[in-house]
């Protein structure tokens, strides 16, 4: 009798090829999702280190600077307004220790002069608009943009409420949902579930278990965006406040898993968008561009919008060289 072992080795060989070759060609098993968007330059908070974060002033620059996605946070007042903002409780961004949702809208209190930037630390931004705004405007001014809401809050009425809003302004195809809880997640997919979303950060480590043990093509995926973080600016730009978050051997060992072409060109395929965030720097949006993200989410519009400029030349002049040298009469 043959042991196991002459029998496991060609099974296992022929799932390695057959999840290598569906992983090239997802198309055999995988409907390719088809949004109406597809980003590349994302405005973070509306662009918070060229004007007052989540501020219409701010997202009227990152509309003049070319970005294709608006990414903004919601909190709900005491008065069940649904208002801009990415923090609960005003004291960072106004300097007033009040909660949103114990004020009505019009107690809200005014932005400081002028913010950090929070993933580029001694940074200030500033800006003649201190408003903090409803949502309603901000879809009422961008009716086309797509934008993408991160509900910040465990709270029934603010989802429906957001919900309602995007109904309203019949925006569910370019509106996407995002949260950071699986919790929160399931309810805003239950309120509306025609709006496109993202991975929870749970969701992203099982898309990364099913891309390593080989079963990502096989599955499934209902996500239509993943939004994370690019490991390499953690403890540079951007420190987590978990401590072991920060820990070098994790972000070295996050930076090998996460950074892998390969995975992001089989989601690209499948129609799921790859967000790296929120990258300030032209070394980073080069990363990133080059690791085959579909996106950058950045503070700084006019910086990212110049860098795409420089990049798709420098792309579409090295592809031009390419077919050069590739025809007939060059070989």
């Amino acid at each position: 009798m043959l042991p196991p072992f002459y029998f496991l080795v060609p099974v296992l060989g022929g799932y390695a090829v057959t999840s290598y070759y569906l992983l090239k060609n997802p198309h055999i098993l995988q409907k390719k999702k088809r949004l109406a968007f597809h980003c590349r330059h994302i405005s973070h908070r509306g662009g918070a280190g060229e004007r007052i974060e989540n501020t219409i002033e701010a997202f009227d620059n990152a509309i003049t600077h070319h970005t294709d996605l608006l990414e903004l946070d919601c909190h709900m007042t005491k008065d069940g307004r649904v208002v801009v903002s990415h923090d609960g409780n005003l004291y960072r961004q106004t300097g007033h220790d009040v909660n949103i949702s114990d004020v009505t809208y019009e107690e809200l209190p005014q932005y400081k002069e002028s913010l950090e930037v929070t993933f580029f630390p001694g940074h200030m931004s500033s800006g003649t608009d201190h408003h903090i705004p409803l949502l309603e405007d901000v879809f009422h001014r961008y009716p086309d943009k797509p934008i993408n809401v991160e509900i910040k809050e465990d709270n029934d009425e603010l989802i429906k409420k957001v919900s309602d809003l995007v109904r309203t302004y019949q925006r569910m195809e370019r509106t996407i949902w995002a949260s950071t809880s699986d919790k929160v997640m399931k309810k805003c997919r239950k309120e509306n579930p025609e709006m496109p979303f993202m991975f929870t950060p749970r969701r992203g480590v099982i898309l990364l278990l099913l891309y390593y043990t080989g079963l990502l093509p096989f599955v499934d995926l209902p996500e239509s965006v993943v939004e994370t973080c690019m490991p390499s600016i953690i403890n540079r730009t951007y420190f987590p406040g978990n401590p072991l978050m920060r820990n070098r051997f994790l972000v070295y060992l996050q930076n090998k898993l996460i950074m892998r072409k390969s995975l992001f060109q089989h989601l690209e395929d499948r129609g799921i968008q790859v967000y790296f965030w929120v990258l300030n720097q032209e070394s980073d949006f080069r990363k990133a561009f080059n690791c085959g993200v579909t996106g950058v989410m950045t503070d700084y519009p006019s910086k990212l919008h110049t860098f795409l400029q420089e990049y798709e030349g420098e792309q579409r002049s090295r592809g031009a060289e390419d077919t050069y040298v590739r025809t007939p009469s060059n070989i």
